[in-house]
């Protein structure tokens, strides 16, 4: 598989090549702004695994990551998920925490930047103080834990200062444009 680009030399991930999509790229000390295009699921996932190489796995030991995911219904945020956890290392299957809320997954790299994935969802939910109950402020508040809250637009007013934030959209029945903002 390989993505077109009108942008810089492709990232190599697990024998395939993603190359972003730059129609905008800038760091303006307050967000620097990615743009990837997804033909498939397997495209979303392979996108996902290199934002853990580009944005993750070079982090300073002791930081939290707190990443905020936004789009419609069926969108692709849970696969983006799935394709994060893998590039993290989790074996389990990656389903949706929608009725859940809230599932974690233990973290088994050498030498760990994160001992934990929580994955939210809080499509259900009215707002962020019904996370409340379940220890989230403590939860991202943990350099430990690494945070991924679907639906993060419905909790705006709990999320950090500094975040990833990933918004995905419908192009076409299984092509998406993903948006990468790193909010500081």
């Amino acid at each position: 598989m390989y993505l077109r680009s009108v942008g810089p030399k492709p990232i190599h991930v697990m024998g395939f090549f993603i190359e972003k999509i730059l129609q905008k790229s800038y760091h303006s000390g307050v967000k620097h702004i990615s743009h990837y295009t997804s033909k498939s699921p397997k495209e979303t996932e392979l996108i996902a695994f290199s934002i853990v190489k580009e944005h993750v796995l070079d982090r300073v030991h002791g930081e939290s990551l707190m990443i905020a995911l936004e789009g419609e219904l069926g969108a692709g945020k849970t696969t983006f998920v799935k394709g994060f956890a893998r590039a993290m290392g989790v074996k389990q299957k990656i389903t949706s925490p929608t009725f859940v809320i809230m599932k974690v997954y233990e973290l088994k790299l050498k030498n760990p930047i994160f001992q934990r994935i929580y994955h939210v969802d809080t499509y259900r939910l009215k707002d962020y103080t019904e996370l409340l109950p379940l220890g989230i402020k403590e939860i991202m508040n943990d350099p430990a834990n690494l945070v991924l809250i679907e639906w993060s637009d419905r909790v705006s007013e709990i999320l950090p200062k500094k975040f990833l934030k990933i918004h995905l959209d419908h192009v076409k029945e299984k092509e998406r444009n993903i948006t990468i903002s790193f909010l500081v």
